[in-house]
């Protein structure tokens, strides 16, 4: 499987938030960075099908990102997901379940299969208002894991997340990506030095450097700094 962007620019009025992006990403797991602004939420936009290109296209083994055939292999966390405070975190599931299509019994077996995997078996009865913010960011991970996607972009999906449910997080989406694409941007560089197989750096709304990186390799902090500061 192969999702292609080939010369993709988002433009707003005077602003180019996305500028003549060129890539292909396969399974495994790739990780998006760049400063805020660096136009990386708009990239994983363009790459849903959320925003339509000013020029440009994106496909998924040949198929438009904006067609209903893409839309069921693909798995969105986007920064701000929306939610409905007085419905149980299961209730949430379910009802995206069945958004998302899923047959009751697929759904109920899929939401307390990932209930448990997020770890929110112990709250999974109780309103989502009354989640910290790191309880309603595993709901997000889970929502947007229900259709079991091929394709898995998150934005910032580690934020509000404590030191051990990251390294929760960062197992899961090891062994998600071993054969599905994902694709994921964070701040917190050392969440992709521990899983990234590949890592793609954005800077004013270009790609600046891409390529492989190999867990155990080095500083990715660093590495990414240097980078920036070489293009200016």
């Amino acid at each position: 499987m192969e999702l292609t962007a080939d010369r993709i620019t988002k433009q707003y009025k005077n602003k180019i938030a996305v500028d003549r992006m060129s890539f292909t990403l396969t399974p495994g797991v790739t990780g998006l960075l760049g400063a805020n602004g660096a136009g990386k939420t708009t990239l994983m936009r363009l790459l849903c099908g959320i925003l339509a290109p000013t020029s440009g296209t994106v496909t998924c083994d040949g198929m438009d990102v904006d067609t209903e055939e893409y839309r069921d292999i693909l798995g969105y966390l986007p920064q701000e997901f929306g939610y409905y405070p007085e419905f149980t975190g299961r209730e949430f599931l379910l009802y995206m379940s069945a958004v998302k299509g899923l047959q009751k019994r697929d759904a109920i077996r899929k939401a307390e299969e990932l209930i448990n995997l997020v770890g929110l078996k112990d709250v999974s009865r109780k309103k989502v208002r009354t989640y910290s913010g790191g309880m309603k960011q595993r709901l997000g991970i889970a929502q947007a894991l229900l259709n079991d996607p091929q394709v898995l972009i998150m934005d910032e999906p580690t934020a509000g997340l404590d030191p051990q449910e990251r390294i929760r997080f960062r197992d899961l989406i090891a062994e998600i990506g071993k054969n599905r694409i994902v694709l994921l941007s964070t701040h917190i560089v050392s969440d992709l030095e521990h899983i990234a197989d590949k890592l793609m750096i954005m800077k004013e709304g270009r790609l600046i450097w891409e390529g492989e990186w190999h867990v155990g390799k080095g500083d990715l902090e660093a590495f990414y700094m240097s980078k920036i500061q070489d293009k200016g």
